[in-house]
Formats: structure tokens, sequence, C-alpha cells
């Protein structure tokens, strides 16, 4: 019998070949991919090749600290934590030496109280390793905790429990010379090592010397094995970090609080655009005292404007600067301060000028009109008496540094001292109609307070390379030629003094004669132009000044822009009680003694009886603040070297957690904030001035998670 032989061809060895054949040439592809591709998969392949065993990481340079002219701390680095667990068991190489939470239970009891967070939370966290999680971050308690917090965690020795470090700016007196300080912030930004947290100065101090603030950056790579260990006798490449400059300003801490007090009492009295108070150092053009009101804290950064009115803000100056005028004239030798004019009202072209009051003071000799601030009498002595011409003026003024930067080391404008028409020579020779910055009005009354010879201005002292203990820059004093001469000095001091003191001086409200201060000075109003045109009713008032009157050591500047109620009140109260306070604070006044503020150096309370420090304290004139009911203390606030004066708070943190709520009544928003702080509470402040109320009554237990509200009003 035939068998029936299948003619039917078999396909499959063809099908396996072709897809075996495909997917050589597949592979032959991307073979040739890589190798001419620099990148595969937006990766650098040989990048990749020459780092995957390789271990590399950023040594941080430390930014460098700003401090006062008394080495007290006004800006400097912080550092917090993040509490991270690392939950997969392969982290562990060695049983014995677990590197991953082995007992979630064991480790959620013994954070819970640390972090202030329940047991359940914690186990919930702790337990996303069983959902594939490798590690998991322990918050909210576990975030942003202090140094004390961590020290707390690690004596736990917790298999499994890290931190992540992270720094940034702190201002411990924060809202204090904040636009001389300026503030810095930390920003995201790529780099070739990834995603990475940098602190850039974005204002004053911080912003303009952020390159020498921030160091330099140093690495540390090595092979690495599979564990990630370093694999012995392979080279390490170590560049170390070269840390920030610390930069020493002028700023005098003591001299600083004195204005800032005053700052707060305005704010809560008045309403104003701005107010602005500067002291300078007399002799040394250093300035001591420089704030602004708005202002604003640099630890939460809440502006309402960029620019620092010292420097950055251009204003017309008016009345203070007669001074200029009449030590023009003086200078030039045509002054003669007994020729009389008719005050009140003079007509220049097709306009006329008038005095403040609208009406003069009859005919006065040229004398009283400074001390009475006479408008007429400058207009007169530029073009009609003519001691002077625009020409004399435009170079006086430019001597004495207006229209020019003056060099201080912050950012700053220049100014504008332009005049060519009549009424225009005649207003600036009373402030109107050119532009000038209050620092430049501190260098030019510098004149008369340095015998004849202008300072220039500087607010840092010095600035110290840390890394070689070097100092890489140190401010002198910087004194012109003398540009006028001791008889113009005497003369116009004489002058200055009867605006202040003399009965009936334009300036009688500054007197300071009933705290045994001879200050002097002159008076200023100047309308203000906005939109086109002068505003009605709507001034800057300002007063320079300086004492004592023989020999100055100290010039101040304070201007208010559209204040009310009462625009004289608010300038002269702050400058009095600045005065005052100076003059007490350097027994500049022998009478001044039996009143004299003084000053401690703090020292170190750390690990010292609770009990002891409060009463010694108590002794020096210093509030103490105890913070938690331990028997002794932990930390403190302001550190060890710090100068505080008689009546300041010296925060003791102490080695309890039972935080109790204090009686606030009356303290400042920096105060509030420093006790808050401290203990990691939740906290709303609203208003501005001094707490009059809080929604915690004092000797409450405080609840960190729970919100306290501040409020805070003017305390008169």
């Amino acid at each position: 019998m035939q068998k029936n032989i299948s003619t039917k061809e078999w396909n499959v060895p063809k099908t396996l070949f072709g897809v075996f054949f495909f997917c050589l040439i597949f592979l032959f592809l991307v073979y040739v991919y890589i190798s001419i591709s620099p990148k595969v998969l937006g990766i650098d392949i040989q990048k990749f090749a020459l780092t995957r065993n390789k271990y590399y990481t950023v040594l941080k340079a430390k930014r460098g600290t700003i401090y006062d002219n008394a080495n007290n701390t006004l800006a400097l680095n912080v550092y917090s934590y993040t509490v991270i667990a690392y939950l997969s068991p392969t982290r562990t190489v060695n049983p014995e030496k677990p590197a991953h939470v082995v007992d979630i239970a064991y480790t959620a009891k013994a954070l819970a109280p640390i972090l202030n967070m329940t047991e359940a939370d914690l186990t919930n966290l702790l337990s996303l390793g069983k959902e594939g999680r490798y590690q998991v971050e322990l918050g909210p308690g576990g975030r942003n905790i202090t140094e004390l917090k961590k020290e707390e965690i690690e004596k736990l020795n917790l298999p499994g429990i890290d931190f992540v470090e992270s720094s940034k700016r702190f201002y411990p007196n924060g809202d204090f010379a904040s636009y001389i300080i300026g503030y810095a912030k930390t920003n995201e930004r790529e780099t070739e090592n990834g995603i990475e947290k940098i602190i850039d100065g974005e204002l004053g101090i911080e912003y303009k010397y952020n390159d020498m603030l921030k160091g330099t950056d140093g690495s540390l790579s090595y092979q690495q094995d599979a564990n990630g260990y370093q694999i012995p006798e392979t080279k390490e490449e170590r560049v170390d970090a070269l840390d920030g400059y610390d930069i020493h300003l002028t700023i005098d801490s003591g001299i600083q609080r004195f204005i800032e007090e005053v700052m707060d009492e305005a704010e809560s009295k008045y309403k104003y655009e701005w107010l602005q108070i500067h002291v300078m150092d007399a002799k040394t053009g250093r300035i001591v005292g420089s704030a602004s009101s708005p202002s604003f804290d640099p630890n939460i950064r809440n502006l309402t404007n960029y620019e620092n009115n010292l420097t950055s803000i251009l204003i017309e100056p008016g009345s203070v600067m007669k001074t200029m005028t009449y030590l023009c004239a003086m200078e030039k030798g045509t002054y003669d301060g007994t020729k009389t004019y008719k005050s009140g009202r003079i007509t220049v072209g097709d306009t006329y000028i008038e005095d403040w009051n609208n009406r003069g003071w009859g005919v006065i000799d040229y004398d009283y009109g400074y001390v009475q601030s006479s408008n007429v009498g400058i207009t007169n002595m530029l073009l009609i008496d003519k001691f002077i011409d625009a020409d004399d003026l435009k170079e006086c003024l430019t001597k004495f540094g207006f229209g020019s930067p003056t060099g201080i080391e912050l950012s700053e404008v220049a100014g504008k001292v332009d005049f060519y028409y009549p009424v225009e020579i005649a207003t600036a020779g009373f402030g109107q109609g050119i532009y000038v910055t209050p620092i430049q009005i501190l260098q030019a009354y510098s004149i008369i307070s340095n015998n004849g010879k202008m300072l220039k201005p500087h607010i840092i002292d010095k600035i110290v390379d840390p890394n070689e203990n070097k100092i890489i820059y140190q401010s002198d004093v910087d004194e012109s030629e003398t540009l006028i001469s001791m008889d113009t000095v005497e003369k116009i001091k004489s002058l200055m003094y009867d605006v202040v003191n003399s009965k009936g001086g334009s300036g009688g409200g500054y007197s300071a004669l009933s705290y045994g201060v001879d200050l002097i000075g002159k008076t200023g109003t100047a309308e203000i132009f906005e939109n086109g045109r002068y505003l009605s009713h709507q001034y800057i008032r300002s007063f320079a000044g300086m004492f004592p009157k023989e020999n100055p050591r100290y010039i101040i500047y304070a201007a208010v822009k559209k204040v009310s109620p009462d625009a004289n009140t608010v300038l002269t109260t702050s400058v009095k009680k600045i005065v005052s306070n100076i003059a007490k604070y350097f027994n500049i006044y022998d009478n001044s003694k039996e009143t004299a503020i003084k000053s401690y150096n703090v020292s170190n309370y750390l690990n010292r009886d609770t009990a002891f420090v409060s009463n010694e304290l108590k002794t020096l004139g210093i509030v103490p603040v105890l913070i938690g009911d331990g028997n002794y203390i932990i930390n403190q606030l302001p550190k060890a070297n710090t100068t505080v004066l008689a009546g300041e708070k010296i925060f003791l943190m102490t080695n309890s957690s039972n935080y109790t709520m204090p009686n606030m009544k009356g303290w400042s928003r920096k105060d509030v904030m420093t006790y808050l702080d401290a203990i990691g509470a939740n906290y709303v402040i609203e208003g501005q001035g001094f707490v009059t109320k809080q929604s915690l009554s004092a000797s409450s237990k405080i609840d960190t998670m729970e919100q306290i509200v501040i409020t805070l009003n003017d305390k008169y």
C-alpha cells in the first residue's frame, strides 16, 4: 500500500531565523547608536561609565557671619534637621549592626514624645516599608528640628534613624538695622551635581557682598564598592571648602536699639509714608545707627519697599540745605549776618517765594533769617544782595558731596543738583528742586563737626577671611582737605545752636537742654513733587543736627514723609529721646552720670543652675526669661559675649520641655518671636507696636501644635 507523503513546506525554522536575524540587526543598531551618540536617553554615557563606581559629594562652604562693631552677631547660618527613617532591610549588611528600622513599635514609642507626634502616626509611617518604601520622612514633628532635639534622638541609638541637614540664614535680632543688613534666602538651583540648595543675598550687605559672604564649596570623591564603602588603597580626591568672609559693621547695637525703640513707638502712634533716622560718628564718618519705618524682619521678609532710605531714595531735602548755602556765603567772605532784608514774600520773575509762615518776621538780618529758616532770606542772598551766585552755589554743593555717590559700602544713587533759572537758583538754596540722599546730608554736615574737613561715610568696619584669620579690608577715617575755616565752623554752630535752643527759634521743639544736652541743628520742610506737580499740604519734615556743640561726637538726621496727625511731634520726640539716651549711654555729660544707661557683656550660662543665673541677672538689672522649668540652662539668647543694656531680656532655655505661657504684655515683636521660636510654637502676631493681648493666658501650659495669637498695639 502506498503512503501519502505531505509536500507542505515547514516554515517554523525560517520564522525563527527571521526573528533572530531581526533582533540581531536591532541590537547591532542599538550598539552603533550607543557607540556614536554622546547621550542615550538623556544620559551622558561616557560620564556615567566613569562615575558608576565613584562617590562624589560637595563640601559646603559656611556663609560668613555679619557682626556689629562690638562683635555681636547680626546675621549667621543656623542648621536644622529633618528626621528620616530607613525602612528597607537591604541597607543592613551586618545583622549585628542594623542600618534600617527593625523594631517599629519601640522606635515609634521612643520618638513620639520628642517629635510631639502620636505613636500611631509614627507607626503608620514606619510601616510603609512593607509597601516597598526605602525611606520615609518623619513629619511633621521631625521637620526642622533643632540641634538639641537631634542630640536627644541620637542618644537613643535607634537603628535606621538618620538626619538630613539643612541650613538657612538667621537674624537673631529680627527687625534690627534690616535695610543695612538686608537678607539672604535659600534658593534651589540646578547644578551639574543635581538640584542644590544655595543661600543667596538679595538686599543690603547680604546682597552687595554676596560673593564674599558665600565662600567657595569644596568636594570629596573616591571609588566605592557595591556597598558604598571606599575601596581600600584607592586615591581620595578632596578639595576643602573655603568659608565665606565675616563682615563687621560700624553699627553700634546700643544706639541702634535706641533708634528701633522710637521707631516702634512712632509706628503705633502715627501714620506716615515713611520715617527714617540715622546717626553718624561725627569724627570718623562711621554709621552707628540706621533705621527706617516701615521696616521688615529678614527672617520672614515682610517687605513693603526694597530700597534703603539711607542711600537709595532721592528726596528734595528742604531747609536743612540752608546750612550749606550759608556755609558757601560765609566761606566766600561776602556774608554779612547783620545786613537786613524784608521777610515774608519776594517776587522772582512771574512767581513769588514765601516764608514758611506766609507772613515773615518783618525786617530782619540774615543771622536771624537762618534761625527762623527764611526762604526769602536765601532768595535775597542769591539774587538780590548776591553774597553768592548760581556758579558759587553749584560749586559749593558739588564740593560738599552732593550730586555724587559718597562711596559708602552700600548700593547708592548719586542725586541731582542742577539749576539754571533764577527761581531754580533760589529754591535750590533752600533745598527744593534738587535731589539728594540722607547719607549725603550726613556727609556734608560732617564738615561742621570735623572742623572743616568732610568725612567719607562707612558702614563696614572690616572684612575678615576666617580661613586664614586675616583682615582683607579695614575702613579708615577718610577726610577731605579743609573745605571751610574754623571761623566759619564756629559761626554756623552758633546759628545752629540758636535754631534749637534760643527763644522762638524755628527748631525749638528739638531742644534737649532739659536733658543736659546742647543739641544744635537745622530743621527742614520740603514740598513733595509727585505726578508732575507739588502736592498741597503734604511735606517731608526733617532735622539735621549734632551734639555736643563745642566738640560734636554724633550727627543725627531724621525725616518723615506725609505724617499725621502731628508732623513735628514724631520727629522732635524721637530725636530728643535718641539724643538723651546716647548721652546717658556714653556718659557724654557730667550731669547724666547718675542716670547713665549701663551695658553688660553676657556671660556663658550653659549648664549653670537656673535659680542662681536668674538671681544674678536680676541684680544687674537684666530681665531673665525662663523657658521651661528645668534646673539648669541648656541654651541662651543672646549668646555669650553679646552686649546688652540694663532692662533688656535674656532668654534662658532650661532642661525641661514643660513650657508655660509668660505674661507678654508690653513685650516687643522681637521678644515674642524669640520666646515662641525657641520652643517651636505655632503662633500668629497681629498688629504693630507692643503686646496688648494674648490668646493663651499667662501660666497656661503651651501645646506647640495649637496656635497662639498675639496682638500688638500702641502701649501708650
